[in-house]
């Protein structure tokens, strides 16, 4: 059977942002700067370069500036374009805007877990597989996370799970998942049969932790309009995907980066900085202002 194409992705951004609050009171987290440009944007990014034709935004109440972001603002180019040596910045500021029919918007109207935002986008997606990138995770590398797990989408269908390696002292913090019999947890494409959620080093299966990126069959849909409450009392979508587990094949891929939680303030810091060290132009500037900042605050 040929292997569908994933030309859609879904980006839950209906959270309230609590635990970066009172930053976002006024903003949505998701546009949160994390160096020169909102954490969306960088998520957005990433799927653009895996090859995604179409973006499902599933939002909530106050999410209006993510929508304003990624259209045009012409007064604002129009007001760049004629003043000298704004020609770069010009650039910039049109590259953010996503071209008409590449996006849409669909609100989750109460806060029932991620596994019923992704259902929210269900006629949007409609009958092909697709991804699912959460904005609270950005991930660092020279390729995508997403285009490398594209890759190996395409060589094995299925559903596929980006994953990365933890110490085994800390994964009591993270979803795992467990590796298929006889599968080569070392390897980059590894097949599973079990996912994990925060097991005791003891116990754990692996120390492969999951990294908030999916690739899922469209069958996902008619196990998350059946699924039932889960942790927190809301509709979890690994819950679901366990479910799928039964019936199709899953893969996690050992994607190559770095992965930033953006979860918490300290964590939003920990990505501000390493994204701004990783900058090709002012990554050695950025390294002089928190080398500096060290030195004064020790």
């Amino acid at each position: 059977m040929a292997i569908k194409p994933v030309r859609k992705a879904v980006l839950p951004v209906a959270g309230f942002g609590t635990r970066v609050l009172p930053a976002t009171k006024s903003i949505p987290k998701e546009m949160m700067p994390v160096f020169d440009r909102p954490a969306i944007d960088h998520v957005v990014r990433e799927a653009l370069e895996a090859g995604i034709e179409h973006i499902v935004f599933v939002t909530g109440r106050n999410k209006g500036a993510i929508e304003d972001y990624f259209d045009s603002a012409y007064e604002l180019e129009d007001s760049l374009s004629k003043r000298a040596g704004k020609e770069a910045i010009l650039e910039e500021v049109r590259a953010t805007s996503l071209p008409a029919g590449s996006t849409s918007f669909t609100r989750q109207q109460s806060a029932k877990g991620l596994g019923h935002a992704v259902l929210c986008a269900k006629d949007i997606i409609g009958d092909e597989p697709f991804a699912v990138l959460l904005p609270d995770v950005l991930v660092q590398g020279e390729e995508s996370c997403l285009k490398q797990m594209m890759g190996h989408y395409n060589e094995v269908g299925g559903n596929i799970i980006a994953v990365d390696e933890v110490p085994m002292e800390r994964v009591h913090k993270y979803g795992v998942i467990k590796p298929a019999a006889g599968a080569d947890a070392s390897s980059q494409l590894i097949k599973m049969d079990a996912m994990v959620e925060k097991p005791p080093r003891e116990e754990a299966p692996s120390n492969l932790k999951i990294t908030g990126r999916y690739i899922l069959q469209p069958e996902i849909f008619a196990l998350l309009e059946t699924q039932g409450a889960g942790a927190g009392n809301e509709i979890q979508l690994t819950d679901s995907m366990e479910r799928l587990m039964a019936e199709q094949d899953f893969y996690a891929t050992r994607f190559q980066g770095h992965d930033f939680d953006c979860g918490d303030k300290m964590l939003y810091l920990q990505a501000t900085a390493g994204y701004a060290l990783a900058d090709k132009e002012n990554g050695a500037k950025a390294r002089e202002i928190l080398e500096e900042l060290l030195k004064r605050y020790s």
